[in-house]
Formats: C-alpha cells, structure tokens, sequence
C-alpha cells in the first residue's frame, strides 16, 4: 500500500484549527470578520461549535489576531463551549498561511489528524465535518468538501481598471468544476511538510498538498457551509440559524 492510501489508525486523534486573524474588509468597517455576530453570536464562536460538534474532534485551536489573543480567549470563555472538546487560542501571523502554520506548531503530541476551517464558515453541518475525517482516516492525505457549480463559469482577462469589461478567454466545463469549502482535513505529516515545503501565497492549504504531488479527494460539500463575506451572506446565514431553531424546536 502507497503512502497516501495507507489508512490512518481508527483511534486517530483530531484538531481543528481555525484562523480567524483576518480583518474582513468586504464587510465594511468595524470588527474584524470573525467576530461579527450572527444572530447575537460572534461567527467565531459559531464556527468553533461546528467543529466542536464532531465528536472526532477533541482539540479547536483559534488562531487570533496578532494582538487580540487575549480578547478572543475572553470571547470564547464567555459562550458555552462543548465540554468534551479542549480550546487553545493561539497569536496569528501577517498572513492566512502563517497563521495557519502558527495553529499547527500549536499542537500537542498525539494529533494524526488536522482540520484547518475558516471561522467565515460557521454554519457548517457536523455530518461534512465528519465525512472529512472519515475520508482521512479511511487513507486520504488531503480531503477537501466541495459542490458543483450551478453558474457557467468564464475565465477572463482581469480589467486594468475595475469596472471595465473583460475579454473572455474560455468556459471551462462545468461537470468537471467544484466550490471548494471547509473544513479541509489532512494527515497532519502531511500538512506540516506542506507548509515547511510551499513558499507560494495560496488560498487554501489543499493547494498546497496538490504542489507535493500528492493527490487531494473531494467529498461532498453542503450549502449550508457558504463562506460569509458580504453583507447579503449575513442575512442568509441568519435565515439558515432561524430555520434550525424552527427545526428543533426552539
């Protein structure tokens, strides 16, 4: 059996780290992203249960703010976390991927698997955090959660200016296409060799792995995982939070 098929241990031990160091301009001015409240809950904390809510995970590291450390470890004490799942807030870096590797290095012995999700994700279900883990532990290195698109996609050549029109160079076909969300999971050698080996800024850590050489899987994502970014996103998520109550019952 080849390294990235080989399966990891059933009693594989699971943290996620979730940066939340960003200042999230695309919301307008005021707190950074992470802590804008979500039907009177800072996302970060709702982001933070999401992961919490997997009863694989037994470890959330929060990767805060250069210096807001001590206030998100504050937030966090002030919110009824589950009490079968340890918290470590840790200082972030300039950028998301130092950050993340900051979140890394946080680690205990023991962690074989690590989930990196973006607290801007906070309404994702528990059964896509746990398909992730259970793709890892069944011998993925790198298992991403992804949908199909619904929109045809154009690659263009970005306008100079904003605003101005821009050439199409192509459509890509759609089947072959996927949203990518969180949480990404990964054996954790294998995300730790990722960030000593990749220098390039990339968006998420899955790029990162796929520059190894190493093959990234993609399991089914969910709608309800959208990334919050613009202002409409804050309504959605607060008709999705409504809807849950409605559904259970309170």
């Amino acid at each position: 059996m080849s390294d990235e098929s080989r399966p990891t241990p059933p009693g594989a031990r699971t943290a996620a780290v979730i940066p939340a160091a960003g200042r999230g301009v695309r919301l307008g001015p005021g707190a950074p992203k992470a802590l804008r409240a979500l039907n009177g809950t800072p996302m970060l904390v709702h982001a933070v249960r999401a992961m919490a809510a997997s009863r694989a995970v037994s470890l959330v590291v929060v990767v805060a703010p250069p210096d807001g450390a001590a206030e998100v470890k504050a937030l966090l004490d002030t919110h009824a976390l589950p009490e079968r799942t340890d918290f470590l807030v840790v200082p972030g870096g300039e950028s998301r991927q130092e950050s993340v590797k900051l979140g890394l290095d946080a680690l205990p012995p023991g962690i074989d698997i690590v989930l990196v999700h973006d607290a801007a994700r906070p309404l994702v279900p528990v059964d896509t955090v746990d398909a992730v883990i259970e793709a890892v532990r069944d011998g993925a290195q790198a298992v991403v959660p992804a949908l199909p698109l619904a929109d045809t996609v154009k690659e263009v050549e970005p306008a100079t200016t904003p605003g101005e029109p821009e050439p199409v160079l192509a459509t890509p076909e759609r089947a072959r296409l996927r949203a990518v969300q969180t949480p990404q999971g990964f054996a954790i050698d294998t995300l730790l060799r990722a960030h000593e080996t990749v220098t390039d800024n990339v968006t998420d850590d899955a790029s990162m792995v796929e520059q190894l050489g190493l093959r990234v899987v993609v399991v089914p994502g969910h709608e309800e995982a959208f990334k919050v970014t613009r202002p409409l996103d804050l309504v959605l998520a607060e008709a999705v939070l409504a809807r849950r109550r409605l559904n259970d019952g309170f």
